[in-house]
């Protein structure tokens, strides 16, 4: 199966303390948080084969939500049949509808793909901006 798992991380200063900076007139750090969190990046980690040579095993990956898809572009969402395990897919096709059918590169390593489960939407999914070499990870 084509996967990756998302990884947990916040973004803490030196002293193990989360960074927040105010300034006299500016909203406070929760309501930043509230006005981006549906545009939040997110971390993926790959965890098979389907995407390469593309994308190999353990290597990292940072997304962003964008409602928005462009054939070719590598996108990050969640399976249709499970809920919580998410696929990472190159996008093939768009249609007009918000959904867009989706391939991995190593066809002949899953069927995990539209293939199965037809079209998925775009909404909810995540383009992949960072591919993070496994060396760093």
């Amino acid at each position: 199966m084509s996967g990756c798992r998302p990884v947990v991380s916040g973004a803490r200063g030196s002293s193990g303390r989360n960074i927040h900076s105010c300034r006299v007139g500016m909203p406070k750090p929760s309501r930043i948080r509230q006005a981006f969190a549906s545009r939040a990046p997110r971390r993926f980690v790959v965890a098979d084969r389907s995407m390469e040579p593309t994308l190999v095993e353990g290597q990292g990956l940072v997304t962003v939500p964008s409602r928005r898809a462009r054939v070719g572009q590598l996108r990050c969402l969640e399976h249709p049949g499970r809920p919580g395990f998410w696929l990472v897919k190159r996008v093939e096709t768009v249609h007009p509808d918000a959904t867009m059918e989706v391939l991995s590169d190593n066809r002949s390593a899953t069927l995990t793909d539209s293939r199965t489960f037809g079209p998925v939407p775009v909404d909810g999914s995540y383009r992949v901006m960072i591919r993070i070499p496994r060396r760093l990870m």
